[in-house]
């Protein structure tokens, strides 16, 4: 996660001829141009994307061509975007809105009272609008060792942890890269992240795990899946190198690892969170979404 459109600066299938169609035509003519294909899709994965990869799109034309790809869900979009969403029966996989930010998180106890707070405002909202994920983030490390930071997490974590609890809404902490894009980062190993959450102890804890990111930091990403998939609360994909179209110009084989996702009984979302490169960026996602949908 970056920002709710910039990700940095602040946090092949539709429906039918006749959806594609109409679909088309309310999107804006450079993205009209490109022809949709109609596919079904198996239905053994939740899909689901990141609106800041689509920055020049508008919204609700996001919406429409998400719902006639046959994605359920638009994310990392807070409350004032979740009525839009609802309109066009599409959910927010991951919800965003209660963090302070990627590099102020919860390993520095002087942010601990206000996240708490802004959580706690947070979490009855999302669980008002029928959502049970929500976003949140370490912090940089700024000279503090892991273990100290951990502690910090896991003591700032568990005062949110009966809220949590109570309203069905699950904090997941992202695991981002620092070798690339998020230098300093503390949440940017698996291990570092299951521990964590065996430290806060509590189903309502766990971890995003982004392909991407991951795969920059340590790789051997479908065991990784494999041996910890129960402390993973949600998967974000992305090209390698780059964070691009995730097809054969990057170096991961999606489908394997969609697979293992599979194989391990996950029932919650995938979400395309790459950055087309694509003139026509609306049919990267709906070939990123078929790549997925195994």
């Amino acid at each position: 996660m970056e920002n709710r459109y910039t990700r940095r600066t602040a946090l092949r299938n539709m429906a039918g001829g006749a959806a594609v169609l109409a679909t088309a035509m309310l999107l804006p003519e450079q993205l009209r141009a490109a022809e949709m294909k109609e596919v079904k899709l198996k239905g053994r994965i939740n899909h689901s994307v990141c609106k800041w990869c689509y920055n020049d799109i508008p919204l609700e034309d996001l919406c429409k061509a998400a719902k006639g790809m046959g994605l359920s869900s638009i994310e990392l979009l807070g409350p004032d975007d979740w009525p839009t969403l609802k309109k066009y029966d599409l959910t927010c996989a991951m919800a965003w809105g209660a963090e302070k930010s990627l590099t102020e998180g919860f390993n520095d106890p002087k942010f601990h009272d206000e996240l708490v707070a802004r959580y706690e405002a947070m979490i009855p909202k999302v669980a008002k609008a029928g959502l049970n994920n929500l976003i949140c983030f370490s912090g940089n490390r700024n000279g503090m060792s892991d273990e100290q930071g951990m502690a910090n997490c896991a003591k700032g974590l568990k005062r949110l942890m009966k809220t949590a609890e109570k309203h069905k809404v699950t904090l997941s902490m992202e695991l981002l890269n620092s070798k690339v894009n998020h230098k300093d980062y503390m949440c940017d190993h698996t291990k570092w992240g299951v521990e964590l959450a065996k430290m806060v102890g509590s189903d309502r804890f766990k971890l995003l795990y982004d392909i991407y990111h991951m795969q920059i930091m340590e790789g051997d990403v479908i065991r990784t899946i494999q041996e910890n998939h129960p402390y993973i609360s949600h998967y974000h994909t992305g090209g390698v190198p780059g964070r691009n179209e995730i097809d054969n110009t990057q170096e991961l084989y999606y489908p394997a690892i969609m697979q293992a996702i599979v194989d391990t009984g996950y029932k919650g979302y995938v979400a395309q969170e790459f950055i087309p490169k694509s003139k026509t960026p609306l049919v990267s996602l709906q070939e990123s979404v078929m790549i997925c949908d195994v």
